[in-house]
């Protein structure tokens, strides 16, 4: 097993991980922050414009999960890579998103 694969799944699974939130924003036809927005990673992009990021960053997963070496579900290595790079990934877009979603303060009960 190479690093250089292992490396391959961790940004595969923060792709795949990239993916839910855009697809998930744009199958509701909800705007999303995007890339493409203004100010960028801020502003809302379009429904459409979600669907079609989370699409692409559902491809780059699948390539360098699948495409890359050989991804084996019973390897416990590359499913912890796999799994700590769609970790992080959310944990950082939980407290970036979180900012303009309440999310980082939620409400008192």
């Amino acid at each position: 097993m190479s690093w250089l694969h292992l490396g391959s799944y961790f940004l595969g699974g923060a792709f795949l991980a990239n993916a839910l939130p855009h697809l998930v924003s744009g199958l509701r036809g909800e705007p999303f922050q995007s890339p493409f927005a203004t100010p960028r990673g801020e502003g809302l992009s379009s429904s459409t414009v979600n669907v079609l990021w989370g699409f692409f960053n559902l491809i780059v997963g699948y390539l360098l999960v699948c495409r890359v070496g050989e991804f084996a579900l019973l390897e416990t290595r590359d499913v912890a890579a796999l799994g700590l790079g769609a970790l992080l990934l959310s944990l950082f877009c939980a407290r970036h998103f979180g900012q303009f979603h309440g999310g980082n303060r939620p409400a008192d009960s």
